[in-house]
Parts: structure tokens; C-alpha cells; sequence
């Protein structure tokens, strides 16, 4: 890129240079680019490439930087995933159906981007519906992890992480319903933040062929994806915010600030096992480390707590709601399939495929006794954090494993240090913080003997994002973060 400045540096560093003249912002989309013709026939995080309205844009922020304008992204090249609407460009979420649908109006987080002066260049792979941790689909194909190229750079915003990881732009935007950002940053050895629920306006990241309208999904939220804690704050303060169009849905109140600007000020529950999942040894191995070296730097490390809500009921919890959502557009026909399964279940089974199935049948009236349940936990977690700052725990029980591309997802399994679990049970993780809509930030910790990056998920207090941002950003100055994939 220059000799200061490699392709994998961050956006703040890219920002400095810009502002001092070292570089150029059609020099860094012209470089990013050049990084992607050249890796990514082997990676494939790009699904949708939008070079030439790319190039104008940066041209357009170095004529701004020239004026002397300072916005928070301006001139800096990033991907977003291919589930956002871009104008003129493809939107399908994988589905095949939707090839040639074609997004009429940005996003509101694509708006607020370009307003920042962010410079889009291209669009990322995702799985079908963006309903998996691997990224591939019958348009684009199989999206690589550049760790490994025959292993799965998570999902569903697996593309993003890829693209990363590879060097393809600073920042990239991902959605997270069941993990979709924390694990690919895991997968990946990159930083994602999941925000408080509804914090980030949602509209214009829906589905083809629907209308972007105004709204909040439960459950669901877009963040920030990128190579440091710093840009992910950064990244977090352009898109956050309620939408106009739908007052009363949203946060407009600012953010607290971080509860503590010193590592040693910090007091952290951390957990490495799940009472319904193994977790494997090289992720309990850097959970350890973390842990060890935390305590060594000051910070008041507790292993357990009286306070911790109920992890496997919170769990059961979490795939019953889930399973509600997802299956809410089903056919009678379907959903009356759903009842009938539920029916000949034993009511002494609390398997968590048992609960995902009285999810998928959920009535209303199921589901207000299910969101009192939720209600009662949120209550449990602002008593834990009025004890804690923060909660640091894997946010899945393994490294990236091998493509497993089998289309029924209750078929697979995940082999834990040789043992199998179904492959869907996995969710627990990533539902600690899911639940209850509570931030929740992955950061890169190790590298498994297998060179494969091993992530944690930081989990703050319901609208306190600036505090397990803030706890990344100090474990990544104190002990390294982002370490790039060979061969890129």
C-alpha cells in the first residue's frame, strides 16, 4: 500500500495517513481492490463487487479531505455484507429465487456510512437466509476461512470476517441473531461487536423482496466488524441510532462512557464451560490464559458467581424464542406439522432440539409466558453487573471446523476434542448475550496448534457498549490482537 501503511492496517491508522497527506483515499480503495483480485478466487468473501462507484467515492473523499472536512470514515475502503440493500446493487440473502433483485435505496446504515464518508467496494457472502455459521449459497458458492481455506469462516456474516482477515478494506458491517458476528470474528481472528438491542436502526437489511420498512426484529441486530477494538467503537458511533422514519423504536439517549478507562480497574466474571456443551481444550486453554493474564495486570478475575443466571435454562429459553421468529413466516400447513411433533413430545424432555421444535410451534399466548421468563433473566444480568463489569466466555466451543455442507442442519454434529454434539446445540454460546439483547464484543485471544484463531465474546450491561469495547480495546493493547492469515 505505502511503506508506512500495510494492506491489513486499521482504520484509525488509515484515517492518520490520510489526514496526513501519506496517502491518498483512491490509493487505498485502488490497493484494496488489488488485494482482492488477487486472493480472493481462493477465499471468495466477495460476492458482489462495486469497484467503480468505489473509486468515485473515494475520489470524492480526498476532495473533501482536501477541503479540510473531518468525518469519522471518510476515505476509509470496507465491505458490507451482502444482506444489506446497497442502491443498484444485488440483495438475496442466498436465496436463488431472488438472484436478480436489486436493492432500490440504501440501508440506513448503508446511508449513514456513506455519510461518514466510508468508501463501499464491495458486498460479502453469506449463507442461505442467513441462516447458518458457514457461508456458502447456490449464487455465490463457498466462502473460504483464509486460515484454512477448507474450513468455514463462520456465518452468517462469515463473508465479512473473510474478507478481514484477508485484507479486503479496514471495516465491514455483519447482522448477529445467533452469532453471526462473534463467531465468524472468532473464526476469523477479527473483532465484532454485537450492540444492546435496537440500538442500530435496522431498516433496509430485510430480505428480498420485502420493503425496507421501518422496524425492529426481536432478537436481531447489525454491528460493526473490523481488525481493532478502536474501530469498532468508531464504527458503532456512525450506525447507532433510531430510525427517523419510526420514532419510539431505538435509543436516542447518548451512551454512558466506559465504566473504567484502566485495565486494572476492571472487575470480570469469566467462564470457559457450559453446563449443555463441551467446550474444547484449546478454547479452555485461552480462556486460562486470558484469565492469567488479566489477573497478572490487576483486574479482579472471579470464576464463579451466585449471581450468574441459570445458563441451561437461559439456554432452553433462548432456542424457544429463536425458533418462534424463524418459523413465524412458515405455512399453515408447516406450522401444523410443528404442533402435531410437539404433541408427541414427552413434557419431561428438555433436550435443547426438544425446545427448538416448541419453539417452532410457539402461540402467543406461549410466547408472553416465554417473554416474562426473559424479563425475569435481564433482571438477573443487571444484578450480576451491578457486581461485574464485564463477562469474557468462549463464543463457540471450537476453532473453525471443515465445510460440512449436509442440507439438514439437525444432521450434522460438532466434533468437541472427539466427541459429537448436535451441530445447532452450539447456539448456547452465542445466546448468553443474544436472550437478553445485551452487548456483546468478540476479540481474537490465541492461535490453536492448528494456527487456527481462537476468539472470546466480552458481554456487558443492557445499553453500555462502551464498556466491553473499551475492556477489548485495553486486552488488545496489553497482549496483542489481529495476527493476519499467511500467505496474504
Amino acid at each position: 500500500m505505502t511503506a508506512s501503511l500495510s494492506i491489513f492496517a486499521t482504520a484509525t491508522e488509515m484515517s492518520a495517513a490520510l489526514k496526513a497527506k501519506q496517502v491518498s483515499a483512491v490509493e487505498l480503495a485502488q490497493a484494496t481492490i488489488a488485494q482482492i483480485e488477487q486472493h480472493d478466487g481462493r477465499v471468495n468473501a466477495v460476492c458482489v463487487r462495486d469497484f467503480a462507484r468505489g473509486i468515485d467515492a473515494a475520489k470524492a473523499a480526498d476532495a473533501a479531505l482536501a477541503r479540510g472536512e473531518t468525518r469519522p470514515l471518510l476515505g476509509i475502503p470496507m465491505t458490507v455484507k451482502e444482506s444489506f440493500n446497497v442502491a443498484g446493487l444485488p440483495t438475496t440473502w442466498g436465496f436463488p429465487a431472488q438472484k436478480d433483485f436489486i436493492a432500490a435505496e440504501d440501508a440506513l446504515a448503508i446511508t449513514r456510512v456513506k455519510d461518514a464518508g466510508g468508501v463501499i467496494l464491495a458486498k460479502t457472502n453469506v449463507p442461505l437466509g442467513l441462516g447458518d455459521w458457514q457461508s456458502y449459497n447456490d449464487i455465490y458458492g463457498t466462502t473460504n476461512n483464509p486460515f484454512d481455506l477448507g474450513r468455514t469462516p463462520g456465518g452468517s456474516s462469515g463473508g465479512s470476517s473473510a474478507a478481514l482477515a484477508a485484507g479486503y478494506g479496514a471495516l465491514s458491517l455483519g447482522s448477529d441473531i445467533g452469532g453471526s458476528l462473534r463467531v465468524p470474528g472468532h473464526y476469523c481472528g477479527i473483532y465484532a461487536h454485537k450492540p444492546t438491542l435496537a440500538l442500530a436502526a435496522t431498516r433496509g437489511h430485510v430480505a428480498p423482496p420485502f420493503p425496507p420498512l421501518p422496524g425492529t426484529r426481536d432478537l436481531s441486530v447489525i454491528g460493526p466488524m473490523a481488525r481493532c477494538a478502536t474501530d469498532l467503537a468508531l464504527t458503532l458511533d456512525v450506525i447507532a441510532g433510531p430510525d427517523p422514519l419510526h420514532e419510539g423504536v431505538g435509543y436516542k439517549l447518548a451512551l454512558p462512557p466506559a465504566r473504567h478507562t484502566a485495565l486494572k480497574d476492571f472487575r470480570v466474571l469469566v467462564l470457559d464451560v457450559h453446563p449443555l456443551i463441551a467446550s474444547a481444550a484449546s478454547v479452555r486453554g485461552a480462556v486460562e490464559t486470558l484469565a492469567a493474564n488479566l489477573t497478572k495486570a490487576g483486574v479482579v478475575v472471579s470464576r464463579t458467581s451466585p449471581l450468574l443466571p441459570d445458563l441451561a435454562d437461559g439456554a432452553r429459553l433462548y432456542m424457544r424464542i429463536l425458533l418462534a421468529l424463524l418459523e413465524a413466516s412458515a405455512s399453515p400447513d408447516v406450522y401444523a406439522g410443528y404442533q402435531a411433533m410437539v404433541a408427541q413430545l414427552d413434557p419431561a424432555d428438555i433436550s435443547l432440539g426438544a425446545e427448538r421444535l416448541r419453539g417452532a410451534a410457539l402461540t402467543h399466548r406461549d410466547w408472553l409466558v416465554a417473554e416474562t421468563g426473559r424479563n425475569r433473566l435481564r433482571a438477573q444480568w443487571r444484578a450480576l453487573f451491578r457486581e461485574f463489569d464485564a463477562v469474557i466466555c468462549p463464543v463457540m466451543p471450537t476453532p473453525a471446523y471443515p465445510h460440512d455442507h449436509e442440507p439438514d442442519q439437525t444432521k450434522r454434529v460438532i466434533d468437541i476434542d472427539g466427541q459429537n454434539y448436535p451441530y445447532v446445540d452450539q447456539l448456547v454460546w452465542p445466546g448468553i448475550a443474544t436472550l437478553p439483547g445485551l452487548p456483546s464484543t468478540a476479540i481474537p485471544v490465541a492461535m490453536s496448534n492448528d494456527g487456527l484463531p481462537i476468539g472470546l465474546q466480552i458481554v456487558g450491561p443492557w445499553l453500555e457498549d462502551r464498556t466491553p469495547l473499551k475492556l477489548a480495546e485495553l486486552i488488545e493493547q496489553a497482549f496483542g490482537g489481529f495476527v493476519p492469515p499467511k500467505g496474504f
